[in-house]
């Protein structure tokens, strides 16, 4: 299973089941029928991006909703934007007085799906800040009122620093909070030999093995990696 993109590059799709046809199963059975319109509305804008791929995969998009309504979350924290498709579901299942604080390196991707989120009635829960993370992140917790005050965290950014946005989101969501990791089977390239990984995705691959490696042994966490898209992993917070 391969996606190309515009430039002519050939990866594999982020759904990792054995055939294309069982994971169109799944969305076209199990997905798509629950997707709200307005997601189904920004992913096919998304979808003729060069960067497509990027988007969340909807059936992670479907579980994200789950927990978001399991933990009743009202207040949370986006690592990585792109064009809003994981943003507006935030959006979309938390309370019409929650809040989403959301960063991201790209205002111009941000606004690709920002007229359908404002079409949702949803834009007023949402604090956009274009911005690297880490600054961001460092700033909340100078604050000590924001420590353990966040109820779920979602990361779909620069995996280099993934194993560093964990320090920081472990201190801010609060205990019985989750914190989800969103490509963290990066194109099934962590489980490949590595003369077999493309040379552009070598780098996300060591740093997502590095992250799957330190949450296995992560004490303050009970974590669950899911084969669902590109790989997610749930991570809540026990101490």
């Amino acid at each position: 299973m391969e996606h190309t993109t515009k430039n002519g590059t050939r990866y594999p799709t982020k759904g990792i089941l054995l055939s294309e046809e069982l994971y169109e199963y799944v969305l076209e059975t199990s997905v798509y029928p629950r997707e709200p319109e307005p997601l189904k509305e920004l992913r096919d804008v998304t979808s003729s991006h060069p960067w497509a791929s990027m988007g969340t995969a909807p059936d992670a998009g479907q579980l994200m909703a789950m927990l978001l309504k399991l933990v009743k979350a009202k207040k949370t924290i986006e690592v990585g934007v792109f064009t809003g498709y994981s943003l507006l579901l935030t959006a979309l299942s938390i309370p019409d007085d929650g809040k989403i604080t959301a960063i991201d390196v790209s205002q111009e991707s941000y606004e690709i799906g920002l007229p359908i989120i404002k079409k949702a009635g949803v834009e007023h829960k949402i604090d956009f800040i274009e911005s690297q993370a880490l600054p961001v992140l460092d700033k909340l917790l100078e604050d000590n009122e924001n420590e353990g005050s966040f109820d779920f965290a979602f990361v779909d950014a620069d995996k280099v620093n993934y194993s560093n946005y964990h320090e920081r989101l472990i201190k801010l969501v609060k205990i019985g909070g989750i914190i989800a990791y969103d490509n963290t089977l990066w194109y099934g390239t962590v489980a490949m030999p590595e003369e077999m990984v493309l040379e552009e995705l070598k780098p996300g691959r060591e740093s997502v093995i590095k992250l799957n490696k330190m949450l296995a042994v992560d004490s303050r966490v009970m974590i669950s990696h899911a084969s669902i898209g590109d790989g997610i992993t749930i991570c809540m917070r026990v101490h």
